[in-house]
């Protein structure tokens, strides 16, 4: 699969920004700088997506960069949060642009107990480490990507994790799920146990729509909407709405003739949306943008021109806190 990023494919369709005065919070993006998998990205090529509308901070999602190279192996990933925080402080002699306001970083939560030792050392690496992400992808199919080191669909449910999981939730620090539609009913057991942790739901819990879940968007949105419906009774998820625009959601977008276009996402991708703000209401709910990744398929200006026609019908305090005040609150910005 081609992950390349096509800038000239991308101009090919331009929109004019809707409402270019409303202040944003783009609470998931990342930075490439090692990987051979996803084109570089770094601070000049963020500020030049986030321009297009008025992105005021974001919030960085871990992606496995610039680990440390040496020392015990569970505090190797405290090197990613060390370099997102030089990049932080680099970013300030620009105030006039998108600051980087909060670190979602990452630590194996199997190593129960043992885990605290990984989260006090990346709040010493950056006063703006909020909490993690572990991703736990996993679909027996083989045709999509599953997380290192998990083993089935059920990493939420083993004791060691929970045991990690615990640390965690007791140090006051959030918890970013990545991992596919099918494992969201494990999520839910997962909060259920946990009531006082906050979580936050990435991708809308990655809808698949490749391998055999290809061509059954409609059988996927029913389980979908059925799972979500379950997450959304516990009160303590959050949902991010975005991150729909990867290969293996199966809209095609990365190999279209040419890039879609805020009513084409509408209209393809509308009712996930519309479905997560009606059952979790805005106040659980903020708009992301995942990019550099979904930006395989659409640029930053079309994507957040969707987002305010999705949220057109929403009151003034609802759009807030989708672009805005959820991110502040969840990530204590």
């Amino acid at each position: 699969m081609d992950f390349s990023i096509r800038e000239e494919w991308l101009a090919a369709h331009d929109e004019e920004v809707i409402e270019p005065e409303r202040a944003i919070v783009d609470p998931h993006h990342h930075f490439f700088v090692e990987t051979d998998l996803f084109p570089h990205y770094r601070l000049a090529d963020l500020w030049a997506d986030t321009a297009t509308h008025r992105v005021e901070r974001t919030v960085f999602a871990q992606c496995g960069e610039c680990y440390r190279k040496d020392g015990p192996e569970a505090l190797r990933p405290v090197g990613e949060t060390e370099w997102i925080d030089g990049i932080a402080r680099e970013a300030e002699a620009r105030p006039d642009a998108t600051q980087i306001a909060g670190i979602v970083a990452t630590a194996d939560l199997r190593l129960g107990a043992g885990v605290r030792e990984v989260l006090e050392a990346h709040r010493v690496a950056s006063p703006l480490f909020r909490g993690i992400r572990q991703a736990v992808c996993w679909d027996d199919s083989g045709v999509v990507q599953n997380a290192e080191g998990a083993r089935d669909a059920h990493s939420y449910r083993e004791p060691a994790f929970r045991e990690g999981f615990a640390v965690l939730a007791e140090m006051g620090l959030s918890y970013d799920a990545y991992h596919y539609h099918p494992q969201n009913a494990d999520l839910a057991d997962l909060a259920r146990a946990f009531p006082q942790a906050t979580i936050v739901l990435d991708h809308l819990g990655t809808p698949l729509g490749v391998g055999p879940y290809e061509g059954k968007r409609d059988q996927v949105f029913a389980e979908w909407k059925q799972s979500m419906n379950e997450l959304a009774s516990c009160p303590n998820v959050h949902v991010k709405l975005g991150g729909l625009a990867m290969p293996w959601n199966g809209f095609g977008f990365e190999v279209g003739a040419r890039p879609p276009s805020s009513d084409q996402l509408l209209a393809l991708q509308g009712r996930y949306y519309e479905h997560a703000i009606e059952r979790f209401g805005a106040e659980r709910c903020m708009f992301e943008s995942n990019f550099p990744v979904d930006k395989l398929s659409l640029s930053y200006e079309v994507l957040w021109n969707f987002f305010k026609k999705l949220a057109a019908g929403c009151s003034e305090e609802e759009k807030e806190a989708l672009f805005r005040g959820t991110a502040t609150r969840v990530y204590r910005l």
